[in-house]
């Protein structure tokens, strides 16, 4: 019988997040994928804001996390998913938050109880290691917040390239703006170092920009839908996207939010909803406007590069992405 693909997520754990959590704990229950860790970093949040968050959403979603004990589907040997808190701040530069978007305690300022796990002892990057040396060739890496722990991993272990299946993070923006700067996606900005560490890497990396998530916004009908679920999970992810729609509302000029990370987690399971561009790409680290922003050759007779081409996602499957979506936070048991 073949396994389930394995992910470990690496995240920072605001209301986009969330909902990926939820997505991927719905493959979880359905036999569809195996989440075998969490790990947090900065970025919407402080990562133990964050870790706490992720085991916020994780038990609401009935999948057992954190350090005490086994039970709970998707976790290495049944045992709960390991959760573990990162770098708390980038590489080389000062730290920052984003409570506008996220609110002060990154669920859209819900403010929910203390959840019952609390985070493993172990650093995020050092389970990034441990995780693909136990598991080599089988791990996908999906990262959706700065990447700050991927590039400490690379740091510590010099082989990791070869170990990890394929690496697939919600960042950058190439023919869209920026949403931190004029040019710079929020999730490179808060760590260039870290992010041009890990696109000049020599592993598989798709890498899902601005440029695929925000045509993938979701407005009235959906959320309508979403409201209308009476089951606990649904009314959980309506409560946290509040915040998020008020915050997107003057951006988007309508009632709606982008839910960017979701994207990412489902490119990384079915890669055939998304358009694609496979380009070397790199983070510009000294411009006074633009550092931070991803660089890519997109003239036709690109320079040579020896770096390894990433997999770009140009665009996607729209109705596809928010009905499979929103099938997922409405899949949970009443």
């Amino acid at each position: 019988m073949t396994k389930a693909p394995a992910f470990l997520y690496d995240c920072d754990t605001g209301i986009d997040d969330a909902m990926t959590l939820l997505y991927l704990a719905s493959l979880v229950h359905a036999g569809e994928a195996r989440l075998v860790g969490v790990g947090t970093v900065h970025g919407n949040v402080h990562p133990l804001t964050g870790a706490l968050n992720t085991l916020r959403v994780l038990e609401a979603a009935g999948i057992k996390a954190g350090e005490d004990g086994p039970g709970g589907p998707g976790g290495l040997d049944e045992q709960g998913v390991p959760v573990a808190v990162g770098a708390d701040r980038p590489m080389a530069q000062d730290v920052h938050y984003a409570v506008d978007w996220h609110g002060t305690d990154g669920l859209g300022n819900t403010h929910l109880p203390e959840p019952a796990g609390r985070p493993v002892a172990e650093a995020a990057a050092a389970q990034i290691v441990r995780l693909a040396r136990a598991m080599p060739g089988e791990l996908t890496l999906l990262a959706t917040g700065p990447l700050t722990n991927l590039g400490a991993a690379l740091l510590l272990d010099a082989e990791l390239p070869s170990l990890v299946r394929e690496v697939v993070v919600m960042g950058g923006a190439f023919d869209h703006p920026g949403n931190i700067t004029t040019h710079a996606e929020a999730n490179v900005w808060h760590d260039p170092e870290a992010a041009d560490l890990v696109f000049a890497a020599d592993w598989p990396v798709v890498l899902v920009p601005l440029d695929a998530t925000h045509p993938s916004a979701v407005h009235d009908g959906w959320l309508d839908r979403l409201a209308a679920h009476d089951t606990p999970v649904a009314r959980f992810a309506a409560r946290v996207l509040e915040f998020y729609i008020d915050a997107y509302t003057p951006t988007l000029r309508r009632r709606g939010a982008v839910i960017h990370d979701a994207l990412a987690a489902m490119l990384a399971v079915d890669p055939d909803l998304g358009e694609y561009a496979h380009r070397p790409v790199r983070v510009e680290l000294r411009g006074e406007l633009t550092r931070g922003t991803t660089v890519w050759d997109a003239r036709s007779l690109p320079a040579e590069d020896t770096r390894r081409p990433v997999k770009v996602a140009t665009g996607c499957d729209v109705p596809a992405f928010q009905e499979r979506l929103l099938a997922s936070l409405q899949s949970f048991p009443a």
